[in-house]
């Protein structure tokens, strides 16, 4: 299972990218935290979730 945003999901084989665009997500407003770190936008194409993962994703929204 992975931990996303406090949830366990069984998601672990997806992309970080197909997650985010299969949720809803708008990968151009989100900053995504893996395992403590913070995922650069250019590795979400390439970075599969695994077993044991803890995600953290944020949305920006605008405004004022």
């Amino acid at each position: 299972m992975v931990t996303i945003n406090g949830e366990e999901k069984n998601v672990q084989g997806k992309t970080v990218a197909s997650y985010l665009n299969e949720n809803g997500y708008d990968i151009k407003r989100v900053a995504v935290e893996l395992n403590g770190d913070i995922l650069p936008k250019s590795q979400y194409e390439g970075t599969a979730l695994k077993d044991g993962d803890s995600v953290e994703i944020v949305s920006f929204v605008g405004g004022g």
